[in-house]
């Protein structure tokens, strides 16, 4: 058999996530996706696949087959479209990872813009406040607010953020409205990061910067959650200003400290260092690098 097929198999039964999904993909049959992964295993001798009735998932002798040779197909595919000038319509997957309320509010309305651009384009998008390992969980893009420490990738800065502390009319009416930060050890504060009691949030004086450490009632690993306890009237929040839409404007909702506050957040393209970038991932950081400091 073909081994370029065998390969094209492989990596299409990875991606898609079985063997049904891959034969979708492919314009295979089902039948010929198994033929190809199982003469491919006899050709190297081992198992790259645990197969259940339920799932199919890489062995450790399959994920190191697939991070060795998703790059060489993929410097196939450039070479291709140099040829052929494909690159004007660049076609595939790209995953794309995101903080929830980030991407929901300013990554996804970007979405059907860059498919209508690029219809050969298939869109994975993930949105999690947990940082991904863009490696192992195969990202081609992530878009992150904040500090970035990824020495294996390339990291772009297309905008920044400044923070912004707000809490609700029903809770300051409740508690008052804190005129320093230093004030803010008598206040409810919601802290994002979960699994913690206290967290210093920076500020800035007369004398330069500073941080206050302030405690609460409610934490969470995720912004949705402190933003809700925010607008519910439970406490006060530091936030991002990208990760609020229409609360700033919200009658209910009033910002606080605005003269301590001189922190900004950057808002990075973080996509793997490699020889070369795909031509489907390239049009979408190119993409985004244009379409998103508008709506931060």
């Amino acid at each position: 058999m073909d081994r370029f097929h065998e390969l094209n198999a492989f990596i299409a039964v990875v991606e898609a996530g079985g063997f049904s999904a891959a034969a979708r993909r492919t314009g295979d049959s089902q039948s010929g996706i198994s033929k190809a992964i199982g003469a491919l295993e006899k050709r190297l001798g081992v198992m790259l696949f645990n197969r259940s009735t339920r799932s199919v998932t890489l062995t450790d002798q399959g994920q190191r087959y697939y991070d060795r040779t998703r790059p060489l197909m993929d410097e196939m595919d450039e070479a291709d479209s140099e040829l052929t000038s494909s690159t004007l319509n660049a076609s595939g997957l790209v995953r794309i990872a995101a903080a929830s309320t980030f991407g929901r509010l300013r990554v996804l309305p970007l979405i059907p813009e860059l498919l209508s651009l690029n219809p050969g384009l298939q869109v994975d998008l993930i949105l999690s406040d947990a940082v991904r390992d863009m490696v192992e969980d195969r990202i081609d893009l992530a878009i992150r607010v904040g500090p970035v420490n990824e020495p294996d990738a390339v990291v772009k800065r297309v905008a920044c953020t400044p923070l912004v502390c707000v809490g609700s009319r029903r809770y300051f009416e409740q508690h008052g409205i804190p005129k320093t930060p230093a004030e803010l050890v008598d206040h409810n504060c919601l802290l994002y990061g979960g699994l913690t009691e206290s967290a210093d949030w920076p500020f800035v004086g007369p004398e330069g910067r500073f941080s206050v450490t302030v405690r609460g009632n409610l934490s969470s690993n995720s912004v949705e959650t402190i933003r809700a306890g925010v607008l519910s009237g439970v406490g006060i929040g530091l936030f991002a200003k990208v990760s609020l839409a229409d609360e700033l404007q919200h009658p209910d909702v009033i910002t606080i400290l605005d003269e301590f506050i001189g922190e900004v957040r950057d808002v990075s393209l973080i996509w793997p260092k490699r020889r070369f970038v795909p031509a489907r991932v390239r049009r979408t950081t190119d993409f985004f690098a244009t379409a998103l400091p508008p709506r931060v």
